[in-house]
This record gives structure tokens, sequence and C-alpha cells, in this order.
């Protein structure tokens, strides 16, 4: 506990420091009374809604149905909506009634490809798929934020987009799609975005809140390496190049990247999670193909771990007489929280939550393409415990995965203040204006 409070002491301070009023803040006790009563008023429709689409879940690039819903709740509120960006993506604007900077809220849509065992009245009706990833509380979430806002809008210093993304689970092979085709398509700059909010609900106890000032998550590129033998029969190795023995030296040797030419105090992951090669028990495999993800969390990482790699894999197959090809795709970069909004926004949730329910959190090594609208423009970024009190801590992707609903009230009042906040600090003149 002290360690926290030491944490969230700092940031504080840190925040004090850049300029950002830790203690004025939008979101005063009558305007918080307010969104707690729209909270209640909308609650059970978003509920039912996020319901609805844990019942009907879509795979990415395929969320067509979440989107129409979507749009269909906002457009007849008077908000700007746009469909269809990065294939089926949603972009609503909610201009506020005063002027002042612009910021965005994201939430992804999709399902997984999960076969559903929990056993829930409203399961899953897709056979095969499954919101196993809490995105159809995100979109809920996010939908009842608007809705809330919406109610507040003639007091709103400020213009507010809300993002409904496809595809964060990755595009199907040959399509694009998620954040960083959202970015290209321009959800953040129309209008401009000097900020984007995000969050992921986790299984830890149910109202905690996990952030991170810089690194949340790490970035995910994947690789592939085939290495090129010479068949021969089982009993005559002399007369082949086997390209299984080759492959399990370099699975070994893949390893030394990480343990010994690595700064440990620079965070990296490097798994091969699929060997295929050979055809006969009997006959010496002539191709071996080994498939892999690396997880950096520091760019000077993530470009110097694939030529290592290559270097490795170049020298051992050269050794035996072997030949190879070594594939290298870049994926999600790394989630970064700008450091001077992460320290504005945490006295929001301090306040908010309790100083005990605020958590500060070590960088995870999964992924998150909220990294690419992070690059665009200053994001904060941070985790909801959605695990009951009694509930089994079932982690994300399972097929028994199930959030507690409170957290869906909870979630909406977060972000709420935290939009608001985030408003009233770049407006405000100690700020030196709207940006972080």
């Amino acid at each position: 506990m002290k360690t926290k409070s030491r944490y969230l002491a700092a940031v504080i301070v840190l925040a004090a420091l850049a300029g950002f009023p830790a203690g004025a803040r939008a979101v005063d006790p009558k305007t918080s009374r307010r969104i707690d009563a729209e909270i209640e008023k909308n609650k059970s429709e978003i509920i039912k809604i996020r319901r609805f689409i844990h019942m009907n879940p879509e795979l990415s690039n395929r969320e067509v149905e979440t989107a129409r819903l979507i749009a269909a709740k906002l457009q007849p509120l008077g908000f700007e909506v746009r469909t269809g960006v990065a294939k089926t993506g949603v972009v609503a604007v909610l201009r506020g009634g005063q002027p002042g900077p612009a910021i965005a809220v994201r939430a992804d849509m999709d399902a997984l490809p999960v076969q559903e065992e929990t056993g829930l009245p409203y399961k899953s009706l897709n056979p095969g798929v499954m919101h196993a990833c809490g995105h159809d509380v995100h979109s809920s979430v996010v939908l009842g934020t608007a809705l809330v806002l919406n109610a507040l809008k003639p007091s709103i210093k400020g213009t507010i987009t809300f993002l409904f993304q496809p595809a964060e689970e990755g595009a199907p092979a040959g399509e694009e799609g998620g954040a960083d085709v959202m970015v290209r398509e321009g959800a953040l700059d129309n209008p401009p975005a000097s900020a984007v909010f995000g969050f992921h609900v986790w299984p830890e106890s149910l109202g905690t809140v996990m952030i991170a000032p810089g690194n949340v998550t790490a970035a995910s590129d994947s690789f592939t390496i085939t290495v090129k033998g010479k068949s021969a029969h089982g009993a005559r190795p002399q007369e082949g190049i086997d390209a299984v023995v080759i492959a399990s030296e370099i699975v070994t040797t893949l390893q030394t990247i990480v343990s010994r030419a690595s700064d440990p105090t620079d965070p990296a992951v490097l798994t091969i999670g699929t060997i295929a090669g050979g055809s006969r028990r009997n006959i010496i495999a002539d191709r071996v193909v080994l498939e892999g993800t690396i997880r950096t969390l520091s760019e000077a990482n993530r470009k110097k771990i694939p030529q290592l790699m290559e270097s490795i894999v170049k020298n051992i197959t050269e050794i035996y007489g072997a030949g190879y090809q070594f594939e290298h795709e870049w994926g999600n970069p790394s989630v970064f929280n700008n450091p001077e909004l992460a320290a504005a926004m945490t006295p929001t949730l301090v306040g908010l939550l309790g100083k005990d329910k605020v958590v500060e959190w070590k960088p995870q090594m999964i992924a998150e393409d909220f990294a690419f609208l992070a690059r665009k423009t200053p994001g904060f970024y941070f985790f909801l415990g959605v695990r009951g009190p009694g509930q089994a801590a079932t982690p994300l992707h399972s097929p028994s995965f199930s959030p507690d609903e409170r957290a869906i009230p909870l979630g909406i009042r977060i972000l709420s203040h935290l939009l608001l906040d985030a408003l009233d600090v770049q407006g405000a003149p100690a700020s030196g204006g709207p940006g972080f």
C-alpha cells in the first residue's frame, strides 16, 4: 500500500509541475450528481444492449450489426455519426455547448473465435464466436458514456469523439483493419483530437483501476523461420541435411537473445509458438517452419531483436550447409500513456475511487492496437477490474470469461469524469491551452 501511495503522490506532484491543476476539476459535486442520475436512468438499457451484443458476437471486420445498433442509438440524439470507417467502424461526435478543445474515447467491438462455456442466459447465439475479451462491455460503457454526456451537452466545454473500432483482435488474412486503419481514415482528425482515452476490462477485483504513466502494453511483432535442409533415409543421415536438428538448435539459441543479448532492465519476450516439419518417422526432414512472436517495450529492442534473430538463423544454417528464409512482420506498437496526461487524470481516478482502488501497474507484455491511436495523439489507457466478489479470476480469451455487469455503470462513471476533466485541464490557462 505504501508503494501505491508513493506512486500516486508522485503523479499528482507531476501534474502540478506540468501545469495541470490537480484540485480544479470540471466535475463539481452538482455535475457529479447529474452524471450519477443519468447513469441510473440509462443503466437498464445499456445492460440490455451489452447482453444483446454478447448474444450476437461478430468477428473482426464483420461487426456489421453491432455498428448498426450503435449508430442507431446515437444518430437520433444529434451526434454527428460516420459509419463504415475502417470497414465497419463508427465515429460519433458530440459538440458541447461551450467552446473548448477536442478529445476522443475508443471502444473495440469485435469478438473472438471461441466457443462460449459460461452458461449465461444471454450466452452467444453464434456457434464458435464469443465476446471472450470483454469488447461487448467496452462498447456498452462507451455508448453509455455518450448517452450520459449528451444530457450534459450544454455545459460541456469542447468536443468529444466516440470511436467504435473494429478488428482490435486482428483483421482476417488478406484484410486490413483496426485502430491503424481508423487513424489513416481520419477518425481523430475531424475535429482534431488532442487526447484519446481507452480502457480494457481485466479479471481483477471489481472497481479496481490499474494505470501506468508510460508503457502499458508491449509491441507485438511476428516472425516465420523456414529451415531448408535436404531429405534422406532416416538410416543414412550423412546423405541429408536434417532440418529438424537445425531447427532445434535455432530454437535453443534464439532464447539467448533475451537472456544474454538484451538489457535485463528492458523487458522482452521471444516465443516460438509452432514448429512444423517432416513427413515420416524414417525420413530426414528437408524443411521445418517455426512461427512465433516478439514482445518488446522499447523501440531499441524492437528494432534490434529481429536483426539478432536473423543473424543466429543465418549462422546456424550455414554451419550445417542448409538454407533459410526469415520473415518478420511488424504488428502493434507498445501502448504508451502520455506521462503528463496520466498525471493529470490520476487525481480524477483517486477522487472517484479512493487511492486504494487506483493501482500502479507494471507494463504487460500483451498487445493492444490502441497504440496506433496513442501515437497519433497523447493517450491515456487504463484497466478496469471486473471480477465480482467470490468470482474466479478467469483470464481474458477464456470460454468461461464473464465480467461482473456492475462494472458497466462504474465504467461509465469513470469515463464521464475523465473526459470532462480532460476537457477542463486542457482548456485551463495553467495548462497553456489545448494539448498535453
